[in-house]
């Protein structure tokens, strides 16, 4: 039980160094476990966001750095396991402060995601499909693709770019490219509703989304939703973001 009370006095000073040191242990040494913890931490965020790291001075970080620290449990020492982490303490567990972007939120996560994409292992070959045989096939999106949505346009943030409010929503299809390159395609919101539902029901054929968009889009009639649908998903066919359904990659195990 000492080991165990030692173990968990060791770990809430090293979270929060205002918790008393652990019996037995001396500043000097703790220290160098402190600031050893800490730098990877904030140098694992600071990797996986650099456009919000670059948002703040260097205070200002290391203390949001601190309260995600601090307060959030989190479960894998993995670096991209860890960006997650603080993408989730942002939405769920930290208040905004008056010195932070307001679109902080969103664009954590929309780094996060172009991380996530180029560094996450595929799980099976995908069947490319030809855009000629997007009419007959049974189609689902690739692995390697997103389908994002922000009231905010991140892919323009910077230190020259920071809205001050939120604006209309803008919709994202992220996806790696076969040289392994992330990619991104700002798209129009039937565009949006048309990947979501193929996101939803992969399988589908043209002719099944095209039945789904029209009780979405009633004032559009079945002919020009199929021409819409089909030259949208050509066009991904061509860059790999929709290919030829899979049946086992979709099955529960």
């Amino acid at each position: 039980m000492h080991f165990q009370q030692t173990q968990q006095a060791f770990i809430a000073h090293i979270k929060d160094p205002e918790q008393p040191l652990p019996a037995g242990i001396e500043e000097r040494r703790m220290a160098v476990y402190r600031e050893l913890f800490f730098s990877n931490v904030q140098s694992f965020v600071s990797t996986a966001l650099p456009v919000l790291q670059s948002l703040y001075d260097e205070t200002a970080w290391q203390q949001l750095i601190r309260k995600f620290f601090r307060a959030y449990p989190c479960s894998s020492p993995y670096f991209l396991h860890i960006a997650r982490h603080f993408v989730d303490f942002l939405q769920q567990d930290y208040q905004l402060q008056p010195h932070d972007p307001v679109f902080m939120r969103e664009l954590a996560h929309y780094e996060w995601a172009e991380l996530y994409l180029a560094t996450t292992l595929q799980t099976g070959e995908e069947t490319a499909v030809r855009a000629e045989q997007i009419g007959t096939s049974t189609l689902q999106l690739s692995q390697l693709s997103m389908l994002l949505a922000y009231p905010y346009a991140v892919h323009q943030i910077s230190t020259d770019y920071q809205p001050a409010q939120a604006g209309e929503m803008q919709y994202y299809l992220l996806y790696r490219n076969t040289a392994d390159d992330v990619k991104f395609v700002l798209v129009n919101q039937q565009t949006a509703a048309l990947l979501q539902i193929l996101q939803q029901a992969p399988g589908s054929t043209l002719a099944q989304l095209v039945q789904q968009m029209q009780i979405l889009m009633p004032t559009f009639n079945t002919a020009q939703l199929q021409q819409g649908a089909s030259s949208i998903l050509q066009d991904f066919a061509r860059k790999g973001v929709v290919v030829s359904f899979q049946a086992e990659q979709n099955s529960l195990p």
